[in-house]
């Protein structure tokens, strides 16, 4: 497996809280979560949080057993629980946690996972490609927003409804009927979205947080099967490179510039 990593800062200000590794066979892409100003529950951040269950599961997938996907992911979450729980108070919603993609090469197949809304891309060898993600978070946090439809923005109770949409939708972490994300509780890791794909079916892969995945929604700047393209032709960094010009110019559907990390693996054969 060939496989070419970038990840950008969204600000210069802060650590970047996505995470992206490799090993032999194997590729992990998280992207960090935590509220601002949550320091008083966990003394570490999002950051520490991110990088150390990164390392947990490059270091379970470089073992190279095939051990179930969601199986190395519990496992890693419950080490870096135990890690900081008797310093941090890692039950509470706001706690640092991140969206997890694996992608694995084992004995002829692609085994795959993800837990909340980044993005795995399929290259499939025959028709387009096919594009997955978990939806459930999106859906949640679209579904605890309906209160703001109406709401002027920048008024006393656009902030007041805003507040409250959000602790509503802190409340559906890791609950049935809400979405799942890596935190403390290694059972989130049994609600992942899995799959398995032969590897003669597919001429590559590609990984994508939230940040990057911005080329295809909002901005609109290509299309997945655009992506695609962009990744043969160019590698991972033109994705955020356009990314990164989109949100420089400012227009009505710019975004502050948010952390950005792609990994795109080719010659899948294992």
């Amino acid at each position: 497996m060939h496989v070419s990593l970038v990840t950008s800062v969204g600000r210069a200000d802060r650590r970047n809280e996505d995470f992206v590794g490799a090993v032999p066979g194997a590729v992990v892409l998280l992207d960090g979560a935590g509220i601002p100003g949550a320091e008083s529950l966990c003394r570490h951040g999002v950051a520490w949080y991110t990088h150390r269950l990164g390392g947990a599961l490059l270091g379970h997938l470089s073992a190279d057993d095939g051990r179930d996907l969601a199986a190395v992911l519990a496992t890693a979450i419950d080490e870096i629980a135990a890690a900081h729980r008797d310093t941090c108070d890692i039950a509470d919603p706001s706690s640092p946690q991140a969206t997890v993609v694996l992608a694995r090469a084992h004995r002829g197949r692609l085994d795959y996972l993800l837990l909340a809304d980044s993005f795995l891309v399929l290259d499939q060898a025959h028709g387009g490609p096919r594009v997955i993600t978990d939806e459930r978070e999106v859906t949640a946090r679209r579904d605890c927003s309906a209160p703001l439809a109406g709401v002027a923005r920048g008024t006393p109770e656009y902030d007041r409804v805003r507040a409250s949409c959000a602790r509503v939708l802190r409340a559906r972490r890791n609950r049935p009927g809400g979405y799942w994300i890596a935190k403390d509780d290694p059972r989130a890791a049994w609600e992942a979205v899995t799959g398995s794909r032969s590897l003669a079916d597919l001429n590559g892969v590609a990984l994508l947080s939230n940040g990057a995945s911005r080329i295809v929604s909002p901005y609109g700047l290509t299309d997945w099967p655009g992506v695609r393209d962009v990744l043969a032709t160019h590698g991972p960094s033109e994705v955020v490179r356009r990314v990164r010009q989109a949100e420089a110019g400012g227009g009505p559907d710019a975004q502050p510039p948010d952390d950005a990390t792609v990994a795109y693996c080719t010659h899948l054969s294992r």
